[in-house]
């Protein structure tokens, strides 16, 4: 029987709901990285909570291998528990709290870096808002600024490069854009240099031809894919090289440090809204946002 913790006493402490789903996020994913794209955290932040919790707990909840991390016997049953108890603290919130904010958010989003944050940005939207339905198309640049302005969308999330931006365009990420290969492979040392890009219109193809044009090497575009996961499959089969985004590049592809390929420069994701945006547009926006500053933090 469960004794009451008698006067003078002091009462276990308590599980903070966010560090618990941090701990599940980690759990579910098998990678610190992975997680942290998820809850919109870093890698570093994720790893000083899970640290907090083993110290407050007393127990190991983690073990760390080279490319994955696995729950110890003690991390195996925390995990029940803390699916149990944000899955409670959902449906109190839900019961207690009257939804404040009401409505339909058309968000247009390219196929790169953004659909890596979209599952976490939207979980932590639905539960601040959860009456706000939010209707998501993944498409091309060119054609999320045409819906837009057509009014079917509300709110986009667009590549841009470092020149032609619109007023309306909101920068909230840059990073470096990068010459891709498959690890090992023998496509970047072909001649023409065969390279995969996107559809005419992206800015990525923009500027991997221009780059090349004014290096002067001999090239040929081998694949032209609407979707980053088409130049993706090219690289895999070793059949070309891309112009990649530097944090998608995952094993068995690599950055290629060669002296031979010209440098791309950093490339640029805006927000771009819609005239006359209502309430429930401008709260995700809000919340689009704050997930890229935490990623840069």
């Amino acid at each position: 029987m469960n004794r009451m913790p008698e006067a003078g006493q002091a009462s276990p402490p308590l599980l903070d709901t966010e560090v618990l789903r941090t701990f599940v996020a980690i759990a579910e994913n098998g990678s610190f990285t992975r997680a942290a794209r998820q809850v919109c955290r870093t890698p570093s932040a994720l790893s000083m909570q899970i640290k907090r919790l083993e110290e407050t707990l007393g127990q190991s909840l983690f073990v760390r291998e080279a490319r994955r991390v696995r729950l110890t016997p003690e991390g195996e049953l925390l995990l029940g528990y803390g699916r149990r108890l944000l899955k409670l603290n959902e449906e109190a919130v839900t019961q207690f709290l009257a939804p404040s904010l009401e409505g339909r958010v058309g968000f247009g989003i390219t196929d790169d870096v953004g659909t890596h944050i979209l599952p976490g940005v939207l979980a932590l939207f639905a539960r601040s808002h959860p009456a706000v339905q939010v209707d998501v198309v993944v498409g091309t640049t060119a054609t999320m600024r045409q819906r837009l302005e057509t009014g079917e969308l509300d709110l986009i999330l667009v590549i841009v490069g470092l020149q032609g931006r619109s007023a309306r365009d909101e920068v909230v990420h840059r990073e470096p854009l990068v010459w891709t290969g498959c690890e090992g492979g023998v496509a970047v040392r072909r001649s023409p240099l065969p390279v995969a890009l996107a559809n005419h219109g992206c800015p990525w193809r923009q500027t991997a031809l221009d780059a090349l044009e004014r290096a002067g090497l001999s090239y040929r575009v081998a694949y032209t894919c609407e979707h980053c996961t088409g130049q993706e499959a090219a690289m895999l089969a070793d059949l070309a090289v891309s112009p990649f985004p530097l944090s998608l590049i995952r094993l068995p592809l690599r950055r290629l440090d060669s002296d031979v390929l010209p440098p791309l420069g950093d490339y640029q994701l805006a927000l771009v809204r819609r005239d006359g945006l209502g309430e429930a547009g401008e709260a995700l926006a809000t919340r689009v946002i704050e997930a890229f500053r935490d990623l840069r933090g």
